[in-house]
């Protein structure tokens, strides 16, 4: 932790401006700048980006701008500005690609169900296209092969965890004997030993639905953006490519 650089005091500006900004005009930046399932009518291909700067609350806007300043300062200022935006902006797509890889599949998994039954796919799509469902559709499949098939189309993504994750990993990697304290758990963590954890706990809800830090969380999205910030910091590292500025 440190002083607050230049691209994070940017990234903190441009999160409160959407932020507000949603607060003052609701469902209507929601429905713009989310990232929307590709085949719902909703996508655009700029929520890709516009995602990372969309928030559900204040306290999820409050611990991923916190995380943000703590953990990406000394991050930008081994790294400077251009190659931290890089590496953020990365993270945080390969988080929405997966995210999205994984809609995909629970999406296929629900309709190969439903075209099972008799329905064609444009009957299937006009019904959930007006934010309807048969509850007779729980018949078919398991309820959670149902409800995840309607999530996935229904449920926009926001949120700058993906990225938040990434720089996580980086900040793990770059300082593994910084010792971090948790809130429920006043008592010092290394972070080589408490990222793992934080992620491992992560890919475990995402698997097995049984969320451990509350509902309405895009645990794969969180997965996704710590897989692409390992891999750019494994690549960097063994390229000497790590500890380069980009001024």
């Amino acid at each position: 932790m440190g002083r607050l650089t230049g691209a994070i005091k940017h990234l903190l500006i441009i999160n409160i401006l959407f932020f507000v900004a949603t607060a003052l005009y609701g469902e209507q930046m929601y429905q713009w700048f989310s990232l929307w399932f590709p085949e719902n009518e909703n996508f655009d291909l700029w929520q890709i980006l516009s995602h990372m700067f969309m928030h559900g609350g204040f306290m999820h806007i409050l611990f991923n701008m916190y995380a943000l300043w703590a953990f990406g300062s000394p991050l930008e200022q081994m790294w400077g500005k251009n190659k931290f935006l890089f590496f953020y902006f990365s993270a945080g797509i390969g988080a929405a690609l997966i995210h999205t890889g994984v809609n995909y599949y629970y999406f296929n998994e629900g309709m190969d169900v439903l075209l099972g039954s008799g329905l064609t796919r444009p009957e299937i799509m006009d019904i959930i296209s007006q934010g309807k469902f048969n509850p007779a559709w729980y018949n078919l499949a398991p309820r959670s092969t149902i409800d995840n098939f309607l999530m996935a189309y229904s449920t926009p993504a926001v949120g700058a965890s993906g990225a938040i994750y990434g720089i996580l990993v980086a900040f793990g990697m770059s300082y593994p004997n910084s010792e971090l304290f948790l809130i429920f758990l006043p008592i010092p963590i290394k972070a080589k030993y408490f990222i793992p954890v934080l992620i491992g706990l992560d890919l475990f809800s995402g698997v097995t639905g049984y969320s451990i830090f509350g509902q309405g969380i895009a645990h794969f999205a969180h997965v996704g953006g710590a897989l692409f910030g390992f891999i750019m910091m494994w690549y960097w590292k063994r390229n000497q490519f790590n500890k380069n500025r980009w001024d």
